[in-house]
């Protein structure tokens, strides 16, 4: 794996013409496997024998881990995302409240408030810099981060500097000494935040936490607590900003497709759709680890290694989607569901809050602005760092009038 990133799309078409499962190399010399076929994605997230917890990450147990390694945070962070059976129930329930439809449906009214305010920055940032804006610094990220964090009740003094923290998280090219001090000083920050919320409980999913891990017994952990709230920070913005940023990407090199929705005959929701198979916001997730060895499409995966859902490669398999899946087509009939929000019982629980937001986001921008378009041609943007999230660092546009 490419610790620098960059587009996937290429590489993820050769790596299927072989097979559904492939075996990779993750960074520090540590063998691992990547599951890239779309049924046999779907079967391996489901499948019993399959396992999040890092203690059956054999590397790991043998001390081969070094602590400093950029993909540690993933592996070993506590709460849902390392957790199994009654404990990923446990700690998935205390904020599933947060996420239902109904609890996203009312915040329908503040997420377009907040979508209207920074159409008016973007145009400001546009005017400012002859004509040219970044459409993901300025629209794509306050967007999203500000909605998780008012969810938790973090105050905006602290917003950038989660941002560039949990930037550097998902980057799998932080050197170790960075990623070391990165990762202290995000556990350190939220561990200051929800000591102020103890302090001075709010209305707000952290006060909530907190009166759960107060309670005793074994509801919820301090370790489990801010672990918790690193999963919330980081997914709660990180693959928002890439769907509405690879969203906007995409109807601007379409222009047929985004006609389609200008006119009626496509909708908001179609476009997220689309967005979230054909250039997933995540392109490889880590890990799950085979409690036992497992055979998987043909392919023998040792029990222990550390495997890598990859979302984007099954976005585009061919097998799954059609011998056209690597075209961008809102009128496309799916045959099966994409995977790109997970499958089974880590499905992403912000699912219907992500989808809300760019809904919105995206509306609101091309009602504004009909004519934005790109910048720079789509071949010299700046991909993202890391095989983890997949996106553009930056996406300048010109909104137009």
């Amino acid at each position: 794996m490419d610790p620098s990133g960059g587009c996937p799309h290429a590489e993820n078409a050769r790596l299927l013409a072989q097979g559904a499962v492939t075996p990779v190399i993750l960074p520090g010399e540590i063998e691992g496997m990547a599951v890239l076929g779309h049924d046999a994605l779907r079967d391996f997230l489901t499948h019993p024998d399959v396992a999040k917890s890092p203690r059956h990450f054999t590397a790991l147990a043998d001390g081969r881990i070094p602590e400093g390694w950029p993909l540690l945070t993933f592996a070993t962070v506590p709460g849902m995302t390392t957790a199994d059976g009654a404990d990923h129930r446990r700690l998935r329930t205390l904020v599933s409240s947060a996420f239902t439809a109904r609890r996203v449906e009312e915040l329908r009214p503040r997420v377009e408030a907040v979508t209207a305010g920074l159409l008016d920055g973007l145009a400001e940032a546009a005017r400012s810099g002859d004509g040219v804006a970044d459409l993901r610094r300025h629209y794509a990220l306050p967007l999203p981060l500000g909605v998780i964090c008012e969810l938790l009740g973090v105050d905006q003094v602290h917003q950038d500097r989660l941002h560039h923290l949990s930037s550097k998280v998902v980057a799998t090219d932080t050197e170790p000494a960075q990623a070391v001090a990165v990762n202290r000083e995000l556990v350190d920050l939220l561990a200051a935040i929800a000591a102020d919320k103890a302090a001075t409980p709010g209305d707000d999913l952290i006060s909530a936490l907190i009166a759960a891990r107060d309670e005793g017994g074994d509801r919820l952990s301090q370790p489990e607590l801010l672990g918790t709230l690193v999963l919330m920070i980081i997914a709660g913005h990180e693959t928002t900003l890439n769907l509405v940023t690879n969203a906007v990407r995409a109807l601007c090199t379409h222009r047929d497709q985004l006609a389609l929705v200008q006119e009626g005959r496509a909708c908001w929701a179609d476009v997220v759709e689309e967005t979230l198979r054909w250039d997933s916001p995540v392109s490889y997730f880590p890990f799950r680890y085979p409690t036992r060895d497992l055979t998987v499409d043909g392919t023998l995966i040792p029990r222990g290694t550390p495997v890598l859902a990859g979302y984007s490669a099954a976005g585009r398999d061919t097998k799954a989607h059609g011998p056209d899946a690597d075209r961008f087509d809102l009128t496309r009939t799916p045959t099966v569901k994409h995977l790109s929000l997970g499958h089974g019982a880590h499905y992403c629980l912000g699912a219907p809050l992500a989808r809300m937001e760019a809904e919105i986001a995206l509306e609101a921008l091309f009602t504004r602005f009909p004519d934005l378009d790109l910048a720079l041609p789509e071949h010299e943007l700046t991909r993202h760092a890391g095989f983890v999230g997949n996106s553009v660092r930056a996406l300048p546009v010109r909104p137009g009038a």
